[in-house]
């Protein structure tokens, strides 16, 4: 299983926060990083997405089918995440566009096996990869680095 842990790009201070839209910044680190994990992913790859407006936005940005779920929303946990994508047993290629700090939470936890709070910086992805042995770190990107 590969699962795929991509933080919304920048986006618009503001209420209500559900609401908060994409700057202009945000659409080209957004468009950016799907160029380049458009070469990389198999094309049935699922994408779950944040009902939040910036989290749409960026994985619009993709231009695939995606679910919106509350299961990755603003007040997910490690766990809802875990258990919604099937880690590690399921198979494929799951995409998670969400939020920090449980992006960076769940980062930590499949890195080190224990919770702490790790940065994804906006529009980074963390790509995972899982075996029956182990849990690899198959590639960090951040918008900057393109």
């Amino acid at each position: 299983m590969e699962l795929i842990l991509w933080r919304h790009a920048e986006a618009e201070d503001g209420t209500p926060d559900s609401a908060r839209k994409l700057t202009d910044k945000g659409i080209r680190q957004a468009q950016n990083m799907a160029g380049w994990l458009q070469s990389r992913l198999p094309d049935d790859a699922r994408i779950l997405v944040s009902p939040t407006q910036r989290t749409r936005q960026t994985a619009l940005s993709l231009k695939r089918k995606a679910e919106i779920t509350d299961a990755v929303g603003t007040s997910a946990t490690i766990l809802t995440i875990l258990t919604t994508t099937g880690w590690p047993d399921a198979a494929g290629t799951i995409i998670i566009v969400g939020h920090q700090p449980v992006l960076g939470e769940l980062a930590a936890r499949l890195m080190t096996g224990t919770t702490t709070t790790w940065r994804i910086r906006k529009g980074a992805v963390w790509w995972f990869r899982t075996d029956a042995a182990s849990t690899l770190l198959r590639a960090v990107m951040t918008p900057d680095m393109l």
